[in-house]
């Protein structure tokens, strides 16, 4: 299986697709606009960027009362466009609006919009030319973006080193424990000491056994540990120009690694995956779950409104293995009618340290300035979490954040994360065997790239036949 892949027949044709006709410069778009729109669309999953940017931006006068409109001190009004991230629905909603934005009446065009880490490479492709280079709305990357961690830097540029967005979030990961149960299994809850438990991953299982015999669980889910294999693999799941899916072999050790977990009493076996009730449940005080793997995001995001204890159980340390998990990406959208206020919007939410230092106080993110974060890290007063007890996360994100390497990026990697995890889930509960669970995965893949195509172009395609009898290996 490791060197084995899945065919996806015009892989190619389905990446342009998604983002043709997204218009180019020149009449109603980009730097050629002389008069800025009346409207800002802004696409996201969510309303974690709308927060930060009422909390910082001084150009914000007000928001309407169920948060889709936020109106700026000159009259313009930023219009928040949400669609859930989960089953591809945010791409889906925002790959039919770019389809349309050449044609697109000027209140309507895409102005901004959001990625994550999973999907950027497919938005920041300069063939696609979805989302405009930071330099055509006259920002500086090397100038103004200095300060940022130069793996989000690398993440938000196209294969040509051309920076096409910027976040101000880096996503470090670290382990976050729960304190009474460090204390009864190893007689201590200093973050140091259970530092050294969890130091690597033949430690991390033996210290595993350590919490079996306590009756305790190492971690809720094997979907716990997936992202910090997944940010150690050498190859991409789609390499450029290719039509298949690549499975690395630091994903087939997660599989080996989640079965054997599974089956030794290591995760608990009711709750299957991630983001669904059981994984919520996992977080709460009558939970077994020793430890979570989070960046600083899912501390705050989803850790802490899963939590019905008092304050200061969860402490944080380091992980068994580095890695990055999330950020979110701000891209301008080419033919914008708004390039001005694009470029003031992602200057003052991703390049003005203090605006950014405001973020991690008042959110608990992790920001994306090294100098911010270095004088964080240092400042327990200041940035000591009320939720972990005082303890300041920043001194253990820090670290991480300067050793991250971005693993190597697809358009479709997302997708292929989602799908490996869903289909591989029945194997490690004993529900189907090894070439079962493979099959279903290979299949999933060629079924998502006809319900892509059939989305775009209609039930009736040419290529629905084509994938189907192809075969995937």
């Amino acid at each position: 299986m490791k060197k084995r892949v899945v065919a996806i027949l015009m892989a190619t044709v389905v990446a342009v697709g998604l983002l043709a006709g997204c218009g180019s410069k020149g009449e109603n778009g980009g730097e050629a606009s002389t008069e800025e729109g009346k409207v800002i669309n802004i696409y996201s999953w969510n309303d974690e960027f709308r927060e930060r940017l009422e909390a910082v931006y001084p150009e914000v006068e007000s928001t309407s009362k169920d948060g889709t409109v936020t109106t700026l001190k000159d009259g313009t009004e930023i219009h928040w466009i949400i669609n859930p991230n989960q089953d591809g629905v945010y791409q889906q909603k925002l790959d039919e609006a770019l389809m349309k934005q050449a044609d697109a009446d000027t209140d309507d065009k895409v102005d901004i919009f959001l990625s994550e880490t999973d999907y950027v490479y497919k938005y920041t492709d300069a063939e696609a030319d979805a989302a405009m280079p930071l330099k055509d709305l006259g920002i500086d990357p090397d100038k103004d973006l200095a300060d940022q961690y130069d793996f989000t830097r690398t993440t938000a540029s196209d294969a040509d080193g051309v920076q096409r967005g910027s976040t101000w979030q880096c996503c470090p990961g670290t382990m976050v424990y729960r304190r009474d149960i460090a204390k009864e299994v190893f007689g201590t809850d200093d973050p140091t000491a259970v530092g050294e438990k969890v130091k690597d991953w033949d430690t991390m299982k033996q210290t595993a056994e350590e919490l079996k015999q306590k009756g305790y669980y190492a971690f809720a889910s094997y979907a716990d540990t997936f992202r910090l294999y997944g940010n150690n693999i050498s190859d991409s799941w789609v390499k450029d120009g290719d039509t298949k899916v690549t499975v690395d072999p630091m994903i087939m050790q997660w599989i080996n690694d989640s079965k054997e977990w599974l089956d030794a009493g290591y995760l608990n076996p009711t709750v299957k995956g991630q983001w669904n009730d059981d994984w919520n449940k996992a977080m709460g005080s009558q939970s077994k779950v020793f430890a979570f793997l989070f960046p600083a995001w899912g501390i705050d995001f989803t850790l802490k409104p899963n939590w019905d204890g008092e304050d200061g159980v969860w402490a944080v340390t380091n992980p068994p293995q580095e890695y990055n998990w999330g950020g979110s990406y701000i891209h301008v959208a080419t033919g914008t009618d708004n390039p001005e206020h694009a470029k003031d919007i992602i200057l003052s939410m991703t390049a003005k340290k203090d605006n950014l230092l405001k973020i991690s106080q008042d959110y608990s993110d992790f920001t994306n300035t090294k100098s911010g974060m270095q004088e964080a890290a240092n400042d327990d007063a200041t940035y000591g979490s009320e939720f972990l007890g005082g303890q300041n996360p920043f001194q253990y994100f820090a670290p991480v954040a300067e050793n991250i390497k971005i693993a190597p990026l697809s358009a479709y990697d997302q997708g292929c994360v989602e799908l490996l995890q869903n289909s591989f889930s029945d194997y490690f509960q004993g529900e189907v065997d090894f070439e079962k669970a493979k099959s279903n995965f290979e299949t999933a893949i060629k079924r998502n790239v006809i319900l892509t195509l059939q989305r775009l172009f209609g039930q009736n395609n040419v290529w629905n036949e084509q994938i189907l009898t192809q075969g995937a290996l």
